[in-house]
């Protein structure tokens, strides 16, 4: 190994995970792996397959949608505090990878975007990209989300969290609490993204099959009261300089006609989704959004990067509906199109995301 190689950040870009996101992951370190420096940085692809093992990917993978991460002999471990990934074969003695500077945790969903892979990070004291522990988990439950983001005096919408036993044993009073949201209302898991397992529904007959789509991917579920209104969202960034968080330009998101709402279809099929930017919105209306954004990224306690979703009612209010503390980051997400419009290209982002974390203490800060 070179003197240049080895001056160099080694980045692991840790992708896949054990859940239903497995593939949207992939896509988005598709996109990092094509677009990051490779002069500038040594790259390790990390990829946790379905069943939970952690295996080494070639930097060249490409991915599709319906791709996952491949079976591999390689398991790997991560030795708490030595900042290093080791390889684990079986049957042969482990081999060391070298010093892991920082991770790229490109992982959505329970099991990666929820505060755990940031938990096994941070006891091994290794730098990573995005939230904390506690951002994180709360970003992922969007019951606890909405209960800090209203302490804060930031608007959202009327919801009710479902619980499993609440399900299981006091069905009647959860469906009345529902019933007087009023209809339709949304279902959905409440640890949960790319809007797997949500459904709309227009009244009590579509209900309890809704709340069993949704268990299917979480036994905790929200149903929120529809709200009426475009959907307008906002990406935010750390500064690298210690100033405050920055918000992009906004952006509407125009789901396809035959899209009833912003769906996984729509949000990863090309041709099913366009994003309007920066949003047709009164230039009052688009700072009080972006400052709103910024509030909530530092109400939850986040770190690098995030977007966060808006409805405009025709009344002209801004109603908050979730943080995403790991968004879609394909080159084509929502996230990363916002920052293009606002001057900051992908490759730069992703350097950008790279270089907080190489910036961040380890340990509690």
């Amino acid at each position: 190994m070179n003197e240049q190689r080895k001056s160099r950040p080694r980045v692991a870009i840790v992708f896949g995970g054990r859940n239903s996101e497995h593939a949207v992951s992939l896509l988005g370190a598709g996109s990092v792996l094509e677009a990051i420096d490779r002069s500038k940085y040594d790259v390790v692809p990390v990829g946790i397959a379905r069943d939970g093992r952690w295996v080494l990917v070639s930097a060249d993978q490409k991915f599709a949608i319906e791709a996952s991460v491949e079976e591999s002999e390689a398991a790997l471990a991560l030795p708490s505090g030595e900042g290093r990934l080791v390889a684990l074969s079986p049957g042969s003695v482990p081999q060391e990878l070298g010093t892991v500077d920082v991770v790229f945790p490109l992982l959505h969903g329970p099991f990666g975007e929820d505060g755990t892979i940031q938990g096994l990070l941070e006891m091994a004291g290794v730098r990573y990209v995005g939230s904390g522990v506690l951002a994180s988990a709360v970003g992922m439950d969007k019951g606890y989300m909405k209960t800090l983001l209203a302490a804060a005096g930031l608007p959202i919408g009327r919801y009710v969290v479902v619980r499993d036993r609440d399900w299981r044993v006091e069905r009647d009073r959860v469906l009345k609490e529902i019933e007087e949201l009023g209809w339709p209302v949304f279902v959905k898991p409440a640890r949960a993204g790319s809007s797997q397992g949500i459904s709309k529904v227009h009244g009590m007959d579509e209900l309890e099959h809704a709340v069993e789509l949704a268990r299917e991917h979480d036994p905790k579920v929200l149903v929120e009261a529809a709200v009426v209104g475009r959907e307008i969202e906002c990406a935010v960034l750390e500064s690298l300089d210690d100033a405050p968080p920055v918000a992009s330009v906004p952006g509407e998101v125009l789901p396809a006609e035959d899209h009833e709402f912003f769906d996984f279809e729509a949000k990863y099929y090309e041709g099913e989704m366009t994003l309007d930017v920066p949003a047709d919105i009164p230039a009052d209306k688009a700072e009080e959004l972006r400052s709103m954004a910024v509030r909530a990224f530092e109400t939850l306690g986040c770190e690098g990067l995030a977007r966060v979703d808006f409805f405009y009612t025709p009344q002209g209010e801004l109603i908050l509906n979730e943080i995403n503390t790991m968004p879609g980051f394909t080159s084509l997400s929502v996230a990363p199109q916002l920052w293009a419009a606002s001057g900051l290209p992908y490759p730069e982002l992703v350097d950008h995301l790279i270089q907080l974390a190489l910036r961040r203490p380890v340990g509690l800060r």
